[in-house]
Formats: structure tokens, C-alpha cells, sequence
């Protein structure tokens, strides 16, 4: 669960980098989605390595 929070949290992140750097509503969605995938990538790695250390099955 902890990918898919990260990636709603990276769409914002992009969503707002993008409309402070003045962006149309392409680009912050563009922003937003580059953006989501990385955090959803990096929170689905934490998420493994935390299951691994924790020892979850």
C-alpha cells in the first residue's frame, strides 16, 4: 500500500512543481504523471524492502 500512496502523493508533488513554474493544464498533468510513476516505483521498492526487513511473508 505504501506504492500507490507515493504515487498520489508524486502526482500532487508534479501537479504543483508545474503550476508554480507557470505550466499549462498539459503540462501539469504531464508533470504530475512523471512525477507519480517515480514515487510509485521508489514507494513499491520501500515497500518491498520493508516487508523483507520486517520479515512479513
Amino acid at each position: 500500500m505504501i506504492g500507490p500512496l507515493f504515487a498520489i502523493i508524486g502526482f500532487l508533488w508534479g501537479y504543483l512543481v508545474a503550476r508554480r513554474r507557470g505550466g499549462k493544464t498539459v503540462d501539469r498533468l504531464q508533470y504530475g504523471a512523471g512525477f507519480a510513476i517515480a514515487f510509485g516505483l521508489l514507494g513499491t521498492l520501500l515497500g518491498i524492502a520493508l516487508a523483507r526487513y520486517l520479515g512479513a511473508a
